[in-house]
């Protein structure tokens, strides 16, 4: 089973999984924030909710130990991905031969980390471990931070580089579990480009609203 787990395939198949696992969050996730359109009522009581429910508390570790492992193999696949080719791309052409978001996973994966810790410093430590962050509510702690143009900018242009990263990550998944069968290829392909857009306008749309609000 070790030796399965550290080969290509191993690997690939445990990137795919654990994939599935954060686009199964990213939807959740998706669903809480766009409560916010509600008002504050809604958005306070979905919080309260994910804050205090028991599977829900334990899932937030299973699922913190899965973006890391997905992030540590996935960066180990570039590697040995590097380390395998004897020629380079130029010889490949690969603006012909492969889309930009699987040629720029490992960037925009990277991208995408780096805002991660800034989002769990603005949002889920202050909401588990400081008192909001000196807000009155939840609601009041996530649209505030919304009012500053930089934070605004550097959100949506993460959730743009996650829906690029989206946008291969998704057909990789089914392809790595051997379920991108030729006859579905064309459906994954296009749920999961439609799947990457949502994600990016639907994260990104709650943001500039609430800055111009």
């Amino acid at each position: 089973m070790n030796k399965f787990l550290t080969s290509s395939i191993g690997r690939k198949i445990v990137m795919s999984l654990t994939g599935f696992f954060l686009i199964i969050f990213l939807i959740v996730h998706l669903g809480i924030n766009l409560s916010l359109f509600w008002g504050p009522n809604a958005f306070n009581e979905a919080s309260e909710f994910m804050a205090t429910n028991g599977v829900i508390q334990v899932m937030q570790y299973i699922l913190a130990a899965g973006f890391i492992l997905h992030i540590i193999q996935g960066i180990t696949l570039e590697l040995k991905n590097k380390s395998a080719r004897s020629v380079k791309y130029v010889v490949n052409k690969p603006s012909e031969n492969s889309s930009f978001s699987s040629r720029n996973m490992i960037v925009t994966g990277i991208l995408v980390l780096l805002f991660l810790i800034l989002h769990l410093k603005d949002f889920f430590i202050q909401l588990k471990f400081n008192a909001k962050g000196g807000f009155a509510t939840d609601y009041d702690l996530v649209t505030n931070l919304f009012k500053s143009p930089l934070y605004t900018a550097i959100y949506v242009i993460a959730f743009v580089l996650l829906g690029i990263h989206l946008s291969h990550g998704f057909q990789s998944a089914f392809q790595s579990t051997g379920t991108n069968y030729n006859k579905y290829k064309a459906c994954i392909k296009n749920t999961g480009i439609g799947f990457s857009i949502l994600i990016a306008i639907g994260f990104s749309a709650i943001a500039v609203y609430f800055f111009f609000k």
